[in-house]
């Protein structure tokens, strides 16, 4: 790889706004807010707003759309005439 191209890579912590959860990482992110982590070091911290600790899909909240009911619906309306 050609030296000077390529960002910094660290540990990064990631902050969930929404959930308040957060993780520690590595990423080529970087951040002026720091914080201290549970193992006493100070890490840059990344706010998200969304994660999978608050994501509908991961958190098993999600509503699945009825698809047939909606294809009925059409039916209904403008098909079979």
């Amino acid at each position: 790889m050609k030296p000077g191209i390529h960002p910094a890579y660290g540990p990064v912590v990631f902050r969930d706004t929404a959930s308040g959860t957060a993780f520690l990482t590595c990423s080529t992110m970087t951040s002026d807010k720091t914080v201290d982590w549970e193992d006493g070091n100070t890490y840059p911290v990344v706010d998200v707003e969304i994660s999978s600790a608050s994501h509908p899909f991961y958190t098993g909240t999600a509503r699945v759309m009825d698809t047939a009911g909606r294809v009925e619906k059409f039916q209904r309306r403008y098909g079979a005439r």
